[in-house]
């Protein structure tokens, strides 16, 4: 399985201790973000993860900033992406599993990075219910 990765600069220690756990656990990563912490604009490394997704060139993103609102409202501009902005590991569950979320959005600036790892493992192992579920992802509108 791979995983697309970017951050702006808030979330570049996050984005290097979740690249080395994804890498620990088999998966292939692409890593979109930023490697410092020069201040730098989100949407420069999102698209590109987002972009990777939309195209299946990944099977799921992983996205970083301060707050997460950012970066979740630019991958949610690309055609049938979902990226849910999560901060508790019950958010992460609810996304995958009732929203079929493809893109994980993280607030460093706002949680752990215990808790930043969980989410991950969450979020990969997690299945969508589809169902009735299915029919309310068919209504988002897409470009």
């Amino acid at each position: 399985m791979t995983i697309a990765i970017g951050n702006d600069h808030a979330g570049t220690d996050y984005k290097f201790k979740i690249i080395k756990f994804l890498e620990n656990e088999g998966y292939k990563v692409l890593n979109f973000g930023t490697d410092t912490s020069d201040s730098m604009d989100y949407p420069d490394t999102i698209h590109l993860v987002a972009d990777a997704v939309e195209q299946q060139k990944t099977d799921f993103g992983i996205i970083i900033c301060g707050s997460g609102n950012g970066a979740a409202m630019t991958a949610n501009h690309h055609k049938n992406i979902r990226a849910a902005l999560c901060w508790k590991n019950e958010l992460v569950s609810l996304a995958r599993l009732h929203n079929d979320a493809n893109i994980l959005s993280i607030p460093a600036r706002f949680v752990s990075l215990e808790d930043a790892l969980q989410f991950v493992k969450t979020f990969l192992n997690t299945k969508f219910e589809g169902g009735r579920h299915q029919n309310r992802i068919d209504k988002i509108p897409v470009k």
